[in-house]
């Protein structure tokens, strides 16, 4: 018998306790045999629940893990584990993590005119925002201007309408461009909206060193995911490796590129998917820049990702440290690179969009903060979290207010920023990180074997490998095989919906198209047309887009009328059907 703080303990009486050991892999796995039977025996007392035991993207789970599954998978800790701040980067890429400096809480932002935007970025700084996120319209996003007959009823609808570089000044006026960090998410026509920034960026005076954000920019994940393109995908790639190149040799602290996971894994694929294929977006991006002639250590430090974050907890934080990982190995066994910088996975994550309901939407402040939490213990660098009325409409101040306070919550009162990844060895965790490794690398091996990331997508392979996948959880929802809270399991009778949501004016169409006739009415034609000859004749004859667009933007030349000069030389794309 022995005392502890209080409480006996009958050693001879309590037949599953065992002397402390040594760490002997036979002694462990002998322990669990022993432990299984006992579980095997209490299992006809108290029957487990009549579900299958899967993550939410249906891969199987054990029970419980132990030093032996980690051996059985060959689990070495200084090649697959290691330190943070340290190669292979699987606990972060910061030596001291959170304690140095937290993630950048960077809210999503955009809608209506560049004017109310410009309000909404200033309402987020000044409650603790630390970075911008901006949410470009459809027309934007589609290389159209506000005024165009493809715009009609979208003005400001899903984002802030940009057509010229006077509604860029006007989206950031009063924001000084050296003090903060701007994202913005555009893919398409993204070379003219970064154009458009760095021109406005040089008349506001800012250094090109102190010019600092992130440009979505991945027109893969368009054709794969998202379906927003401009071109045919060999010319569209091409203009993102332009912007890479010219970021590069100008703007040193400018991400041109952010490869991004997020629309692929709200699209419908698994948390294995999003990963591998994301990931092999990126190493498109690489390879197509090295055959440009840049060394990739020069390159692939500005290179930065995009996540999701779902609700399955353990699952989305495996994915995190297997992004890092697998990364890290393929920048330095596959490219060559020599640079730790260049070895580094940095990612931005936003929670799961998709995962929000319209139904009982006070549930989705549950699920974001789930999500957010997964998010930070996974060691994302950035994050944004989700409002609760998103399913319902862009967000209100409130709604945004409640997603900040989220994330600021996590940061000051939970005590998850005092650790460096603070999950690393717990069993479970490391046998899922490998787990998802190892069935993400069989997605890239066989994308290698179709050529490349490029040839798979022309072949509509991941594609179709999303829609499958979509369909398969769809569903395992409609056999209440997964479940969503107050959608397929415990649902309500709900009263009429009390819910303030945002509601953008029909008027704001009108507004900026007004405004945009008085642009071109007062702006110097010639140069104008002048401008876009010099952007036809580069396309022509493929030479770097970006200093062309960049004199064009500067005199007013639209978002259009770059991309309908572009679209003459390029073509456009039309996807055909993969099943």
């Amino acid at each position: 018998m022995i005392f502890r703080r209080g409480i006996s303990i009958d050693l001879t009486s309590n037949s599953s306790y065992h002397a402390p050991m040594a760490n002997d892999p036979k002694a462990i796995s002998e322990l669990r045999k022993s432990w299984d039977e006992r579980m095997l025996a209490s299992l006809k007392k108290v029957p487990e629940r009549a579900v299958r035991f899967t993550t939410l993207s249906d891969m199987e789970v054990p029970l419980l893990c132990t030093p032996d599954d980690l051996d059985r998978i060959g689990f070495d800790f200084e090649k697959d584990l290691g330190f943070p701040g340290e190669y292979p980067y699987t606990r972060g890429v910061q030596y001291n993590m959170y304690r140095g400096k937290l993630w950048t809480m960077r809210q999503f932002a955009g809608f209506s005119s560049p004017a109310e935007t410009n309000k909404r970025f200033k309402l987020l700084l000044e409650k603790g925002q630390t970075g911008l996120s901006t949410a470009f319209d459809m027309p934007t996003l589609m290389g159209y201007d506000c005024d165009s007959s493809m715009a009609l009823g979208e003005v400001g609808k899903c984002g802030v309408s940009v057509s010229s570089i006077e509604d860029m000044e006007e989206l950031f006026a009063g924001i000084p461009l050296d003090q903060v960090t701007t994202s913005m998410t555009i893919n398409g026509p993204a070379i003219v909206i970064l154009a458009m920034y760095y021109a406005m960026a040089e008349k506001q005076g800012v250094p090109r060193e102190k010019v600092r954000g992130t440009l979505q920019n991945d027109i893969l994940k368009e054709y794969i995911a998202q379906k927003e393109w401009l071109f045919p995908i060999e010319p569209a790639v091409k203009c993102v490796i332009d912007t890479i190149e010219y970021g590069t040799k100008h703007y040193p602290n400018w991400n041109t590129v952010s490869i991004s996971g997020y629309h692929i894994r709200e699209a419908g694929a698994t948390a294995v998917q999003e990963l591998a294929f994301t990931l092999a977006d990126g190493m498109a991006y690489v390879e197509e820049s090295m055959k440009r002639g840049m060394d990739v250590d020069d390159f692939a430090p500005r290179l930065s990702f995009f996540f999701d974050v779902h609700n399955d907890f353990f699952e989305e934080i495996a994915k995190f440290r297997a992004a890092r990982r697998i990364w890290a190995r393929m920048m330095k066994e596959r490219y060559g690179a020599k640079s730790p910088k260049s070895w580094m996975l940095r990612t931005h994550a936003q929670t799961a969009g998709v995962s929000l309901t319209a139904q009982q939407p006070m549930n989705n402040v549950v699920r974001v903060a789930v999500q957010a939490m997964a998010g930070v213990l996974g060691g994302v660098n950035s994050l944004h979290t989700n409002s609760m009325d998103e399913t319902l409409a862009l967000p209100t101040d409130d709604a945004v207010l409640v997603a900040l306070r989220t994330q600021q919550v996590i940061a000051e009162e939970s005590g998850i920023a005092n650790f460096a990844d603070p999950l690393g060895g717990s069993y479970l965790v490391e046998y899922l990180t490998n787990k998802v490794e190892s069935e993400a690398l069989e997605y890239i091996k066989r994308i290698d074997e179709m050529g490349g990331m490029i040839k798979a997508v022309e072949n509509g392979y991941p594609q179709a490998e999303i829609g499958n996948s979509a369909y398969h959880f769809q569903r395992q929802l409609e056999k209440k095989e997964k479940i969503m809270v107050g959608v397929n399991l415990y649902q309500m009778v709900e009263k009429k919906r009390s819910m303030e949501t945002l509601y953008i004016d029909r008027a704001v169409e009108k507004q900026q198209a007004d405004k945009l006739r008085a642009l071109k009415a007062r702006r110097n034609a010639g140069a104008v047309t002048e401008s876009l000859q010099a952007v036809k004749v580069a396309a022509e004859k493929g030479l770097n887009l970006m200093p062309s667009i960049i004199d064009a933007v500067k005199v007013y030349a639209t978002l259009q009328e770059v991309c309908d000069t572009l679209r003459g030389v390029y073509g456009t794309y039309r996807e055909e059907g993969k099943f």
